[in-house]
């Protein structure tokens, strides 16, 4: 039986139910968590009503009008509003995914609930702490390393060689996949999990680059790589419909290929 410490006031608690809008004939209710670290209270989940005909159709949307029109406390990331930079990403309606991508048509639920990503530590509401993901990734160097003389202009590829990196090179960065992911839940100081190992197969693979042997030794450890069990939550959550556990199967194919 696994035994979890939990931290000080992490009972989570029902929280204020602010009134619905006035002259609003189309609801979404938002049921949001809200926690701050400065008021050493316990985390608590606030009810909001959204006015539909007042607010766009993604649950960003719906985010931005609370705190514009309700609750200027409200606390999240967001950016682009495109799907394109990863600063939106949250635990939507038990899913993980970009609040700008989600629509409130698409809630399963009767009401829209926002929780921040899991597993990581809480900054403020719906903002984690990434400080251990971003280092994860940095850990791989996911930059071009070569030996061979810079060419004058640049690296050229082949086609084919280039089209290898489609499924790759997506990656935002948004974390939806690794904190989706049980093995990183419970090994994430070790494992590096799925966003990080997807970027350093993109450079395993990468044609111009001169340093697979050296990438692969960094990988061969009990825990960086092979924690993954290939549960696929890490597909099934990525917002830009990548597979990191696919790109995992091939970094051990090529640890497994490089003994012979």
């Amino acid at each position: 039986m696994v035994q979890l410490t939990l931290p000080k006031n992490s009972q989570l608690t029902e929280g204020t139910v602010w009134p619905k809008p006035t002259g609003a004939n189309r609801l979404a209710e938002y049921k949001i968590y809200r926690w701050n670290p400065e008021d050493g209270k316990n985390p608590h989940v606030d009810t909001y009503y959204v006015d539909r005909d007042d607010c766009g159709p993604m649950v960003l949307d719906g985010l931005i009008w609370i705190k514009t029109k309700i609750d200027p406390t409200l606390t999240f990331r967001r950016s682009c509003r495109e799907g394109i930079c990863g600063s939106c990403a949250m635990n939507i309606d038990g899913t993980n995914t970009l609040a700008c991508l989600k629509s409130m048509d698409d809630v399963t639920a009767s009401a829209v609930k926002v929780y921040p990503l899991p597993h990581m530590p809480v900054v403020k509401d719906l903002v984690p702490d990434l400080t251990q993901f971003y280092a994860q990734h940095a850990s791989v160097e996911p930059w071009l390393h070569t030996e061979t003389p810079a060419p004058e202009k640049e690296w050229k590829q082949a086609r084919g060689d280039r089209e290898k990196l489609d499924g790759l090179y997506e990656c935002i960065l948004c974390a939806c996949c690794s904190t989706s992911c049980p093995s990183y839940w419970w090994n994430g100081d070790r494992y590096l999990g799925p966003a990080a190992l997807l970027q350093a197969y993109r450079w395993l693979i990468d044609s111009r680059d001169e340093a697979t042997g050296d990438r692969l030794d960094h990988l061969e450890d009990p825990f960086r790589l092979y924690r993954c069990h290939t549960i696929m939550n890490c597909a099934k959550a990525c917002p830009k419909g990548l597979n990191p556990a696919k790109a995992i199967a091939e970094i051990k194919k090529m640890m497994v290929a490089r003994q012979f």
